[in-house]
């Protein structure tokens, strides 16, 4: 159980860069809260107990503002990073190494039984403010935008961003692994709507350069027929 605590501990100071010592990590880090008091009520749902599982996770929610369901399954180095707004759904399963910034989202998409939030892989990093809704895999290495709304399987090694989310990057893109196995750059991940500003810049180019172009015509043919007018006067 130590081991399990000092564990935990040490994920934060590896991937948080604000993490100054263990004691500060142990006290003042919700997400480590939450994530130790789920353990305690998933150990009590498994052996069918629902009311104080329950309770502790109502308190869990009042004291960090993260909502974990008893019922999920949380895999060792599992980081959520401040927390706020963080809700992970009863039938989630989470791989190892995964990371959740605020705002984050595992649900499902309707009121079925049965396995009805994602599945998600290992070294996965979930950014703030995703919604990943629905009962898919969300694959290993995986990184999912801020603000996007999953709602399909995600491949491995896929980059994924937008309203519905779209896999923008998959293996073809060489990205630098750091030794560890788990990239946390969320922040370098492509900007669809940046692509389609520049894109949109180019097309209004091409178009200002045709006008010009017609512009400097219509001078040089109303300049010709002023000429031809002066000539005939004179004639």
């Amino acid at each position: 159980m130590f081991e399990q605590l000092k564990e935990d501990i040490e994920v934060v100071l590896q991937r948080d860069p604000a993490a100054k010592t263990k004691l500060e990590v142990a006290l003042c880090y919700p997400g480590l809260h939450a994530i130790w008091l789920h353990r305690i009520a998933h150990s009590m749902y498994k052996h069918g107990w629902i009311l104080f599982p329950r309770l502790i996770n109502t308190f869990s929610r009042f004291l960090t503002g993260i909502d974990i369901h008893p019922g999920a399954k949380l895999g060792r180095g599992l980081f959520i990073d401040h927390g706020m707004g963080v809700v992970i759904g009863e039938t989630c399963e989470i791989g190892i190494n995964v990371t959740l910034y605020q705002g984050v989202t595992l649900g499902g998409t309707g009121k079925e039984k049965g396995k009805r939030h994602p599945t998600i892989g290992d070294n996965v990093v979930v950014a703030s403010g995703a919604k990943v809704l629905g009962s898919f895999l969300v694959g290993a290495n995986s990184k999912i935008g801020s603000g996007s709304v999953v709602l399909t399987e995600v491949p491995p090694n896929s980059v994924v961003v937008g309203i519905p989310g779209r896999v923008v990057t998959q293996n073809g893109r060489r990205i630098d692994e750091p030794e560890d196995g788990i990239d946390l750059n969320h922040n370098l991940l492509p900007d669809p709507v940046a692509e389609y500003e520049a894109a949109l810049d180019s097309h209004m180019k091409i178009i200002d350069d045709r006008l010009k172009g017609l512009e400097k015509m219509i001078i040089a043919k109303n300049k010709e027929t002023l000429s031809n007018d002066s000539t005939e006067r004179k004639g």
